[in-house]
């Protein structure tokens, strides 16, 4: 096999060679502003906004984060659902010369106080909403910040919508502190615009530190440069053969998440596309809106195909404008592939990345051939090595399994204050992703294993040594151990193995209450199982791959 062996066969409709241009992010959105200003950018539940509107904001915003300080090396934090006010602040972040950092809403105040803190972030934008904003007030109280902006939803619904929002909707929205440390985000949009842009180095200069927990449960800053997004956006566009039709995408996904990040926002802006903004995925609304906007693109991950297949009423909607639907963060079982593309008529391609490659690395071919249960081929420009899983300064033996290693202009630079770990995931220039995959004689990848622990759930990553540190803290706990087992909807769930302290009592229940008390709700485990002992390696350590087996044996045994 050669080095390269997608070279012979390369599917997708532009070289492997491409190049592509490293631009500030926000720049994007400018061009595609002065090319077709009229066009439609968002779509937020019914209310649209063209292009010249969002870049016009997003110059006012620009201006006004200037004013609260931001420029070079100043984060600004953005704890937002999907919605006008996220695509706002991330370019005018950006344009004022700031970075970026995404916050998850499903995070507790504690994981958010402790992401603050590591990332230096100054400034933080939300909604006045309420199952956001009593949780963002306690961090600024406890850290660094030196702000909230805040936004209100009604503000960017429709007139009736917004009407209707704020006379039976009150209960839904949080009393905000009226000090100098809470700003209105219509105040931030209150003024005439920047009077001049400030230079970016696209190659140098920070647009967005991404948290993942890499390779450990210990959450790190991807350092992702202008370059490495705006490349990213532009490679998985490329490939796209529809790029020059009718371009209208689901903005399902939450765009704190690097996936949606780049193939919703980033890319769909470059194309001068347009985003129907949804503030979460809820399967009717999906299904509704699918419809009556005749979406062409559904970004997703496999949980959200699979709840529309099992939805009673999915014969009532024409989801006949899907053209092709990217499925990403969780393994796609190839019989859900084949049911909903026979269902909808649109094409489903499975695709690779990760948080440390500004989202996408390797994708099936949209139109070329794809071959199910692959993740496809490495997009323009990005390089695929298999090294040796116990050795990877060595290639993996031909024809072998290895550990999957990527280089390419979308790798982030490096972990954000983490020499250590930044030096630990490269290997001879390339990221190490900690998969195990085989490639075959033309170039095409599959994903066989994780040498992580890494737990997926519904697309998002669960690290069971934060789970075990909380079930630790219980007094009743000895011992404790959590793997990933299998769920129809989410692909994985949590569940905890412990054993009880001498002379301890405590039910499997209390301790799972305890547990997710102090979780975010897509880390909740699904049970707590109580051992007389735990499986353990020679040398003492706790083992996982004993539990493993067990629960896969189960789960082969029912069917």
């Amino acid at each position: 096999m050669s080095a390269r062996p997608w070279e012979t066969r390369y599917g997708h409709p532009v070289p492997w060679t491409s190049a592509f241009e490293a631009i500030p992010l926000h720049e994007m959105l400018s061009r595609t502003a002065k090319r077709t200003p009229d066009a439609p950018c968002l779509d937020f539940l019914g209310r649209q906004f063209t292009y010249a509107q969002i870049d016009d904001m997003v110059d006012r915003a620009a201006r006004g984060f200037q004013v609260l300080g931001v420029r070079r090396g100043i984060k600004v934090g953005l704890f937002l659902p999907n919605c006008p006010h996220y695509v706002v602040a991330y370019y005018g972040a950006l344009k004022a010369g700031g970075t970026v950092v995404n916050f998850s809403p499903l995070y507790t105040a504690d994981e958010l106080a402790a992401q603050v803190e590591d990332s230096e972030t100054d400034i933080m934008v939300c909604l006045d909403v309420a199952q956001l904003y009593p949780t963002i007030a306690q961090v600024l109280e406890r850290t660094r910040l030196r702000c909230l902006v805040v936004g209100g939803l009604a503000s960017a619904l429709p007139s009736g919508k917004a009407l209707l929002y704020r006379m039976f909707k009150r209960r839904e929205r949080s009393r905000v502190k009226p000090d100098l440390r809470h700003i209105r985000f219509a105040a931030l949009l209150d003024n005439e615009g920047l009077a001049r842009t400030p230079a970016i180095d696209p190659h140098n200069d920070i647009a967005l530190l991404q948290y993942t927990g890499g390779t450990t449960g210990t959450p790190k800053g991807a350092v992702l440069t202008h370059a490495n997004l705006s490349i990213n956006a532009q490679q998985v566009n490329a490939i796209d053969p529809g790029r020059d039709g009718e371009d209208r995408i689901l903005g399902a996904l939450p765009l704190f998440h690097v996936f949606a990040n780049t193939c919703i926002l980033n890319r769909t802006v470059l194309n001068g596309g347009e985003m129907v903004l949804l503030p979460k995925f809820e399967l009717k609304q999906a299904l509704k809106t699918i419809q009556k906007r005749r979406i062409t693109a559904l970004p997703g991950v496999p949980t959200m195909y699979q709840a529309m297949l099992d939805s009673p009423d999915l014969e009532r909607y024409d989801l006949s404008s899907l053209r092709v639907c990217i499925s990403g963060g969780a393994p796609l079982p190839v019989e859900l592939k084949g049911r909903f593309e026979a269902k909808t008529g649109a094409i489903v391609v499975e695709g690779y990345g990760l948080t440390e490659s500004s989202g996408v690395v390797a994708v099936n071919p949209y139109q070329g051939e794809q071959r199910p249960g692959s993740i496809g081929l490495p997009l323009p420009g990005t390089d695929i090595v298999l090294v040796d899983k116990d050795d990877p300064s060595k290639l993996a033996a031909p024809g072998e399994s290895g550990e999957i290693t990527v280089s390419g202009p979308q790798i982030m630079r490096g972990y954000w204050n983490r020499p250590e770990e930044t030096a630990a995931v490269f290997v001879d220039g390339r990221l190490r992703t900690g998969d195990v995959g085989t490639m075959d004689d033309d170039g095409y990848v599959t994903v066989v294993d994780r040498l992580k622990d890494m737990i997926v759930v519904g697309g998002f990553k669960v690290f069971p040594s934060i789970l075990e540190d909380h079930l630790y803290a219980h007094p009743a706990v000895k011992e404790a151990l959590v793997i990933g087992v299998a769920d129809r909807y989410l692909g994985e769930r949590p569940k905890a193995f412990v054993t009880l302290a001498p002379g301890a009592t405590a039910s499997a229940a209390a301790l799972l209450d305890h547990l997710n008390a102090h979780v975010g709700k897509h880390e909740r485990a699904v049970a707590v199982e109580i051992r007389d002992a735990l499986p353990k390696t020679m040398i003492g350590k706790l083992s996982r791959k004993e539990l493993v087996a067990e629960e896969r044996a189960k789960v082969a045994s029912a069917a």
